[in-house]
């Protein structure tokens, strides 16, 4: 049942330096459940019952939220091999907090929580890996949110895009390098919009600070970069 999906998992971060025949073996142990959804079906309904952490085995996904006044505001885009719920899986939550639908038909594995950290009837090598590698995907994405936030508290758009790829630079050691998000998804990152990031972008460009095509992108001018975050 599991082991078709072992080469997927198997690029995860929650199963980093697990073995393929490892990841079947906890899979048989853990017996997680597998759903397939069709396309522009829910996942997850904000406020249902929580499942388990999600992993998109096939498919794409996008991550809603539903403000005050009604509106959906996208949070995230899923795809293959992209987990989702880790921050709410040991929290005292226990319901989801947003809604998930699928972009197309789509395949999801879920995770429960108190199998991971509970034993298993052998706690092995392996078990006791994925429970570090839970922490390590927990740790991370509160950095990130941590980082997100930042960019939201600052309200030039220049700036924003300035402090971005500079901590994309310090992060890769890169001058060149390409952007793990497509052009809207950045624009949502960064909470701006499409128009002004891209008019935005093709300032900076036009001014030599920067230089790109598609998803590459070149600091050309990073001490400039630098006087617009100081300034």
């Amino acid at each position: 049942m599991y082991e078709q999906w072992s080469k997927i998992l198997f690029h995860t971060a929650l199963f980093k330096n697990i073995d393929k025949d490892s990841i079947n073996s906890l899979l048989h142990c853990l017996k997680p459940p597998i759903y397939s959804f069709k396309k522009d079906e829910f996942i997850t309904i904000d406020g249902d019952p929580f499942k388990g952490i999600g992993i998109i085995l096939l498919g794409e996904a996008t991550v809603i939220k539903e403000n005050v006044a009604g509106n959906r505001i996208r949070v995230n885009h899923l795809r293959q091999g992209d987990i989702f719920g880790e921050m709410i899986a040991f929290s005292n939550t226990k319901v989801w907090p947003v809604s998930v639908y699928a972009q197309e038909d789509t395949m999801i594995i879920f995770l429960p929580p108190d199998k991971i950290t509970g034993n298993c009837s052998n706690l092995c090598f392996s078990h006791q890996e994925l429970i570090l590698n839970m922490l390590n995907v927990v740790s991370n994405r509160g950095l990130l949110l941590n980082k997100r936030l930042e960019y939201l508290s600052i309200k030039n758009v220049r700036e924003k895009i300035s402090t971005f790829l500079l901590d994309q630079h310090e992060k890769l050691g890169k001058m060149k390098f390409n952007l793990s998000m497509n052009r809207n998804e950045l624009a949502e990152f960064l909470n701006v919009t499409r128009p002004s990031l891209s008019r935005e972008m093709g300032r900076m460009r036009d001014e030599g600070l920067i230089n790109f095509h598609k998803s590459s992108i070149s600091l050309t001018d990073i001490d400039s970069l630098r006087e617009i975050i100081a300034s």
